[in-house]
């Protein structure tokens, strides 16, 4: 059965756990990049990674872009957005339309 996690700061992964959902709070982005790849092998479906830290991963989480899962998934932390994900939902929507639709080239 396949789960979803949540990878970042204690402080954004925290409501994340009391509605059940796996979490790992870290520290480094070595422990998060460790955290990442373990969720992988261990069928997560789904990982929200808190944005700043997917700054730091980006070559990590490179290696699971072309496979179907998991879906890593950027999500704000406690410092708030940082553009990260609605950047990545932009490129997404131009590689498979081939026109960015949603800004309108900004």
């Amino acid at each position: 059965m396949y789960k979803i996690g949540v990878i970042g700061d204690k402080e954004s992964v925290w409501g994340f756990k009391a509605v059940g959902l796996h979490t790992q709070a870290c520290e480094s982005s070595e422990e998060a990049a460790n955290a990442l790849h373990r969720m992988a092998k261990e069928e997560y479906a789904i990982i929200y990674i808190t944005e700043s830290l997917c700054a730091e991963l980006t070559g990590d989480m490179d290696q699971y872009r072309s496979q179907p899962l998991p879906a890593i998934i950027p999500i704000p932390g406690r410092e708030g957005s940082l553009g990260i994900g609605m950047r990545n939902v932009k490129n997404a929507v131009e590689k498979a339309v081939g026109v960015d639709l949603l800004f309108g080239g900004e």
